[in-house]
């Protein structure tokens, strides 16, 4: 139970006297385990611990906390002061090489069973050849170009995150770039009883854009909700919808499914780095590159998702050429994160 807080905890995380400091700090129900503060209570240490905690204006923050006792005449921990330092640019700016290096390593397992599939694809195109087998010969060929496109996008993502592309613009159809990504992904849909659509809403014009990019984003945001549907174990069909509307000065890209869906605290570190609730079926990067893609545009995903019930993620691109957005911070985040001299913010907590 929060009991205190400096100015720079207020600002940054909208404390309220009373709250529980798992709900002010991760907007959470539970109680976070294991709990530093808790620790701290019940042997008077103290400690240090790195988490990733929401401001809250929605933004993640690496901090850096440190709890201490505050004892009473008779030396009980009759409270405990929490502080937390803002390293979230440290972490932005730390080890790329190193951070590139954790994504090879992570998706080298995926990249090895696309090898593999390219050599059937490869054994069948030469075995119809030498048989005379047309129609081993496109199976092969199909096989062969399918793993080519997989591993072409894992690639991409490597690249965006290993430095800052700039799009390679050209005018991009609506209709033609929704429609591959979806034939493109229709065997998997199939493959795990998913059924996937495709619809359009005034979806006959073009924009302009980095078409290999967007593919990628949408083949992510894809892919992430067939795992949602296929991670949810109460529902024996599930349903994936792509929308595409026109308007006049954007376009907006729905990606719908009926999975597993988001609790709040999912929801707000969706998009960071490494960052997955599959566990070991997830590498944390879909959701981190297609948001860079779509920033890259001069656009934004916008996630709406409810635990239990699915997710909603809304692409909105505008359709004439713009700078990439900011990276820098907005102008409502809280003075510690502006001031490298703040210092950090704290409060105390009761038992």
């Amino acid at each position: 139970n929060i009991s205190q807080a400096n100015r720079m905890h207020r600002e940054a995380f909208g404390t309220f006297y009373g709250c529980k400091c798992y709900k002010v700090y991760k907007h959470r129900d539970k109680a976070c385990f294991p709990c530093i503060v808790r620790d701290t209570f019940r042997d008077g240490e103290i400690r240090d611990h790195e988490e990733v905690v929401t401001s809250q204006d929605g933004r993640p923050m690496n901090v850096m906390v440190t709890t201490a006792p505050i004892r009473n005449a008779e030396g009980a921990v009759e409270a405990v002061i929490e502080m937390s330092t803002d390293i979230t640019q440290l972490r932005e700016l730390q080890g790329k090489l190193s951070s590139v290096g954790m994504i090879i390593s992570t998706i080298s397992h995926d990249l090895k069973g696309l090898l593999n599939g390219m050599d059937g694809g490869i054994y069948l195109v030469n075995t119809g050849l030498k048989n005379e087998d047309q129609k081993r010969i496109n199976t092969g060929w199909e096989m062969v170009l399918r793993n080519v496109d997989k591993i072409r996008s894992s690639v991409l993502d490597i690249l965006y995150y290993a430095r800052d592309r700039e799009p390679e613009w050209a005018e991009t159809a609506t209709r033609e770039i929704v429609g591959e990504v979806c034939e493109t992904m229709a065997a998997k849909a199939a493959n795990h009883n998913i059924e996937f659509e495709a619809k359009f809403e005034n979806a006959d014009g073009t924009f302009e854009s980095d078409a290999g990019a967007v593919r990628s984003m949408l083949i992510n945001l894809v892919d992430n909700a067939f795992d949602a549907c296929r991670l949810d174990r109460s529902k024996d069909q599930h349903h994936v919808t792509v929308l595409a509307r026109g308007f006049e000065d954007h376009v907006r890209l729905e990606i719908s499914d009926d999975g597993i869906g988001m609790d709040q605290e999912a929801r707000e570190r969706a998009f960071t780095l490494f960052f997955t609730s599959k566990g070991s079926g997830g590498t944390g990067l879909g959701l981190f590159i297609a948001n860079k893609i779509a920033q890259s545009h001069g656009g934004s995903i916008e996630l709406q998702s409810e635990q239990g019930k699915g997710s909603r993620f809304t692409v909105t691109l505008p359709r004439r050429k713009v700078e990439a957005s900011s990276t820098s911070l907005p102008a409502s985040a809280p003075a510690s994160a502006k001031d490298d001299h703040a210092g950090p913010s704290w409060s105390v907590e009761s038992d």
